[in-house]
């Protein structure tokens, strides 16, 4: 995760961040688990979506809104909301009884790629495109 050009100094983005440690060690476990053949791998999947859920739900509503409305990331926004549909999807739709787990491997790449565009492309980039009235707008309370 990124920690050199600040942006984690605004409170949400710091969230948001930690929350990318944590799915991304959730996914780290799943990934483990598959490939190693051991573990609850059904468990762990449902770990990692009860993290994936709340978080994405926290950036559509929040700093992707703010950032649709000022307009110039308006099209990585849109990138990153088809992403989270399309890993959702995946996680989502996998078939308890028989799991496929080559589909859910790929999407913890494409997972992995995500959370690399927004620590290091959307969110440092967003610290500079919203005003102070957005970052108040969408500041949680508590932290």
């Amino acid at each position: 995760m990124c920690n050199y050009c600040g942006c984690r100094d605004f409170p949400l983005i710091g969230r948001l961040s930690t929350e990318h440690e944590e799915i991304a060690n959730a996914a780290g476990r799943l990934r483990t688990a598959i490939t190693q053949g051991q573990g609850d791998l059904l468990t762990l999947l449902d770990d990692l979506v009860d993290l994936l859920l709340p978080h994405t739900s926290t950036e559509e509503t929040g700093l992707f809104t703010e950032l649709r409305d000022e307009g110039s990331l308006a099209e990585a926004v849109e990138k990153l909301c088809a992403e989270h549909d399309d890993i959702h999807g995946v996680l989502g739709a996998i078939d308890r009884d028989a799991p496929d787990w080559p589909a859910v491997l790929a999407a913890l790449d494409r997972l992995h790629r995500h959370i690399d565009n927004e620590e290091h492309g959307l969110f440092p980039a967003a610290v500079i495109a919203l005003p102070i009235s957005a970052w108040d707008r969408i500041t949680p309370t508590t932290v």
